[in-house]
């Protein structure tokens, strides 16, 4: 069995965002026009989050970049990237993309999914440092920990206006919403709540989204049980069952979420590997398609999910060592593909690197 460490593959994750962060073009917009003279290029109406095929996989695609400068303070790109994150992250960039969110029937844009991602970038210029795979905790740059601090006062401002989306959209969403692809609210719920916990740089008290979050969950997800585990869907790039444990192991305590847990997946509680169909990585058949492809992002978010679960069992609970395997099984189907098509490139590396880092 091979081990990964997010060490050796950040500076081919970084590379590979550069090739696309500014490439503006093939584009596939989340756009309402409401008159003519908003027919604009992705440039125009979004000038930092133009690149990457879609506004979502630009705004992962740039916490990519924040995260490689955060957890990697050697990598031989940061100079570059603090140069070029200066440029983008400017007063005016991120008015533009206020001012787009602003219009009519924009409600809507980019929920959940970019919403999240947003808030989770902002999550991690306001991280402590942090270790990976085990070892000592690393400190970012000087120029790093300052750069961050100018970026988190510029992009504070875009980040309020999705906090106040989920404030005003989460009251009101009677019902979660359990797909397997962007729409997904237990996604959603799991990387805002790492923005809500967060104090910002003022000593500011949190969010109150936190709270929010975790009524909305508790709501929705409480009392589930006997997942029925009808996946994967052929689009999916979430698993459904899998996500929502993760979400519930981010609000519940230690002490609530394994029962939660144990009802969840009753036979996985008994030391069983089931639903067998969670142990089994999704077979890729094409990936020139861009919904097909997603299956690779499912067995990387698989990953992700099962190595941030094996941490909530004893060493010597024998779900902790299926956990693993299982974890260690979907990154070796998925690591390998992460490019090779740019249907997959645009932000497969993103999914990389949260199961090799979370």
């Amino acid at each position: 069995m091979r081990i990964f460490h997010a060490e050796d593959f950040i500076d081919h994750f970084v590379e590979l965002v550069l090739t696309h962060i500014d490439r503006e073009y093939p584009n596939k917009l989340d756009h309402v026009i409401n008159d003519a003279t908003q027919l604009k290029s992705p440039r125009e109406l979004h000038p930092i989050f133009c690149g990457s095929y879609d506004w979502h996989s630009s705004v992962h695609g740039h916490w990519l970049l924040i995260r490689a400068l955060r957890m990697f303070p050697a990598l031989a790109q940061a100079a570059h990237l603090r140069d070029l994150l200066d440029k983008r992250f400017t007063a005016a960039n991120v008015g533009a993309e206020i001012e787009y969110l602003g219009q009519p029937r924009r409600e809507t844009f980019e929920r959940t999914y970019g919403w999240a991602w947003m808030l989770k970038l902002m999550a991690e210029l306001r991280t402590p440092p942090a270790g990976t795979d085990g070892k000592p905790l690393t400190t970012p740059a000087p120029e790093t920990i300052a750069a961050f601090a100018r970026w988190d006062a510029t992009l504070n401002p875009l980040a309020d206006a999705f906090v106040r989306r989920f404030l005003k959209y989460l009251p009101k969403a009677t019902y979660p919403i359990r797909v397997g692809t962007h729409q997904n609210t237990a996604f959603a719920l799991a990387l805002a709540i790492d923005y809500a916990r967060v104090p910002g740089r003022e000593n500011k008290p949190p969010s109150p989204l936190a709270d929010l979050i975790e009524s909305k969950a508790r709501a929705w997800y409480l009392k589930d049980a006997n997942y029925p585990a009808w996946e994967p869907d052929g689009s999916d790039f979430f698993s459904p069952g899998l996500m929502e444990a993760e979400c519930m192991r981010r609000v519940l305590k230690p002490e609530a979420f394994l029962p939660w847990f144990d009802r969840f997946f009753p036979a996985f509680a008994k030391g069983e590997r089931e639903p067998a169909t969670l142990f089994k990585p999704a077979f890729v058949s094409d990936r020139t398609d861009g919904q097909i492809t997603h299956l690779d992002g499912l067995n990387l978010s698989r990953a992700w999910c099962w190595r941030s679960l094996a941490g909530v069992f004893p060493e010597s609970d024998p779900r902790a060592a299926h956990a693993k395997q299982a974890y260690q099984t979907h990154i070796d189907a998925a690591l390998q593909h992460v490019t090779g098509d740019y249907m997959g490139e645009h932000w497969l590396a993103t999914f990389a690197l949260l199961a090799l880092t979370e």
